[in-house]
């Protein structure tokens, strides 16, 4: 069963059958800052391996929130898009009202993102930066130009 939201002439869906592979990848791979020249394939493989929140005007896709999660202790929010001809009307925050309210994702332990610029959007849902003692516990393994190598 697919977890879906309307509202006005927006749907948000689980169903991926609905995902637009070809429009997320442009926008990812030519818009996004994080996932510059990321190849189809990679693009594919991830959407396969999450639990993604399509965001769809008359069945088009316009947005997205991908989940890397167990849907049981741990999440990790990312590919998080409004396309920029849709910004302004409040969708960032409905998707993210959308994604919060997924009956699988209730009573995670942890939720994890990374942002460069949309931390007040993700404020107005309880997220808050790491203090630094928590700082100092998480480490990462990173490899930043690994889809323009």
């Amino acid at each position: 069963m697919y977890y879906e939201a309307t509202k006005d002439n927006y749907t948000i869906s689980t169903n991926p059958a609905l995902l637009d592979i070809a429009a997320i990848h442009q926008y990812l791979s030519e818009e996004s800052y994080w996932a510059k020249g990321i190849p189809y394939a990679t693009v594919q493989k991830s959407i396969t391996y999450s639990l993604c929140f399509g965001m769809y005007e008359a069945g088009k896709q316009i947005g997205l929130a991908r989940l890397i999660t167990d849907r049981t202790a741990f999440a990790y929010l990312c590919d998080v898009y409004v396309l920029p001809s849709h910004q302004g009307k409040g969708l960032g925050k409905w998707l993210m009202q959308t994604v919060h309210a997924h009956p699988d994702l209730q009573g995670l332990r942890r939720w994890m993102l990374a942002t460069r610029d949309a931390h007040s959007l993700y404020a107005q849902f309880g997220w808050q930066q790491f203090t630094e003692e928590q700082s100092k516990r998480f480490m990462q393994l990173l490899n930043p130009d690994v889809y323009t190598q």
